[in-house]
């Protein structure tokens, strides 16, 4: 196969799935936090609870079908430029990804339309009901896309038969030890990536003094989500390590830029990888945590690249800064909401516009982070498509030419470039123009500003808010 139609391809694969990931990183988190503002309307009445989630409602809307779109062109890469990986992996890979469709898709498409068209329409029990069954459809559907994924870079419980992988153990392939570090581990960067979002508007209205009352309330629920998941996020991506260390320590030794065996390891802080000469420019290391970091003791022998045949290595400057800017994102999103959390105990949060500038710029924080730890695992895995059993150039589609992936890549790029920037401007002004005011009497009119999913308006032709 043409290498540079495996190359093409890749990094086709790779632009989808960065515009992909983008939206449910942030949306099963969103999902999740609207279920629970509802939550909280319902048990305190307190409307403020409702104007906060009919702006985020609006957003999650326009971000979940921005990702159903980008899903579904993901998927037709499989038979367009991975047919060979497809007639090899797909008794395994296809039933994982029906089950996607046939159980969360499926979940999230049927109380989405409750959810975005249901309110004052059916009781606000089952109204809420809805939204916790969104949220755990989407939690669902990357369950069973890490479940893909993982079996990918750990495949376990198959067996061959007539040249093809076959499912021998379904068990083993969805509650495995790796998909059982790895789910979670994607979850809770979802759930950061949407605190960091909250947080970062919160403090956006806090600076331009407008919507004092919704932004306290995002603001301290947005700090309290991260402040309490980064320390959990921080230990279960070391024990994703681990699974790395043990399974794959060939991406173990790039994302160190590790290149000879050590014993005991230094661990590079930061350094230019210099992949020609084997070695590392301008390195800041710490001596023997790297044996520390990876298996507990100070003096272990950690295994260098030098070990692995030349074609069994993986990349190593994408894994090296990817996984460095995964883990500065992480301490960035660490700091924002302890010394957040210090402030508002001092009760001085609101006027610290020190603290609420970086607030608001760290609001990419979560969607680097998450993006980077894609690019560390999947470049890391290197040149496998499923490690240790079939390489990415065997994956291609026999027939695909250069010129037809250049082509597609252009055409996805024009389109996506085109498609996301409207819809990001859109999520952009309502962000901007905020939350609204519910109206308090019977009936009443907020003139041009606009209706929120699901509330019927009146024969004059006015925006109403009924209180309820």
């Amino acid at each position: 196969m043409d290498a540079d139609v495996v190359l093409l391809s890749r990094i086709q694969f790779a632009f989808l799935v960065t515009f992909h990931i983008i939206f449910p990183s942030f949306t099963i988190g969103l999902a999740a936090w609207l279920a629970t503002i509802e939550g909280m309307r319902l048990a305190t009445g307190n409307p403020v609870y409702r104007r906060v989630f009919d702006l985020w409602l609006k957003v999650f809307a326009v971000s979940f079908g921005l990702g159903v779109v980008s899903g579904i062109v993901m998927a037709f890469q499989f038979g367009t430029n991975w047919s060979a990986m497809s007639e090899k992996m797909g008794p395994i890979q296809g039933p994982l990804l029906a089950y996607e469709s046939f159980t969360a898709f499926l979940l999230e498409a049927t109380f989405l339309g409750v959810l975005l068209l249901g309110r004052g329409r059916v009781p606000p029990l089952f109204y809420l009901f809805s939204c916790w069954m969104v949220a755990l459809g989407t939690m669902a559907s990357s369950f069973w896309i890490m479940c893909n994924n993982s079996w990918m870079q750990v495949p376990l419980g198959h067996e061959f038969v007539d040249g093809k992988l076959i499912p021998a153990d379904w068990w083993a392939i969805v509650t495995g030890p790796i998909v059982m570090i790895r789910w979670p581990h994607m979850l809770f960067g979802a759930f950061l990536t949407t605190g960091m979002s909250i947080i970062a508007t919160a403090a956006w209205y806090m600076l331009r003094d407008r919507h004092r009352e919704e932004a306290r309330v995002m603001m301290h629920w947005g700090l309290g989500l991260v402040a309490a998941l980064i320390p959990v996020q921080l230990f279960v991506g070391h024990l994703t390590g681990e699974y790395v260390h043990k399974h794959q320590p060939a991406k173990f030794a790039a994302i160190e830029a590790r290149w000879k065996t050590q014993q005991p390891a230094s661990e590079v802080l930061i350094a230019i990888p210099d992949v020609a000469a084997e070695r590392n420019l301008f390195a800041i290391e710490i001596p023997k945590l790297g044996s520390f970091i990876a298996s507990g003791t100070w003096d272990s022998r950690e295994v260098g690249l030098e070990e692995f045949p030349k074609e069994d290595r993986p990349p190593v400057l994408i894994p090296f800064f990817a996984f460095r800017i995964m883990v500065g994102m992480g301490l960035i999103m660490l700091a924002i909401s302890w010394v957040g959390l210090f402030l508002w105990w001092r009760g001085t949060l609101e006027t610290s516009r020190w603290f609420l500038w970086p607030a608001f710029l760290a609001f990419p924080t979560g969607f680097v982070a998450v993006i980077s730890g894609w690019y560390t695992a999947e470049v890391g895995r290197q040149p496998w498509i499923v490690y240790g059993l079939m390489r990415t150039s065997e994956g291609i589609t026999p027939s695909l030419t250069v010129d037809a992936v250049v082509f597609s890549l252009i055409c996805y790029a024009v389109v996506y470039v085109t498609i996301f920037s409207f819809g990001s401007a859109y999520i952009y002004r309502l962000l901007r123009d905020g939350p609204y005011e519910v109206m308090t009497g019977p009936r009443g009119a907020t003139p041009n500003r606009p209706m929120a999913f699901g509330d019927p308006a009146t024969t004059t032709g006015r925006n109403i808010r009924p209180a309820e």
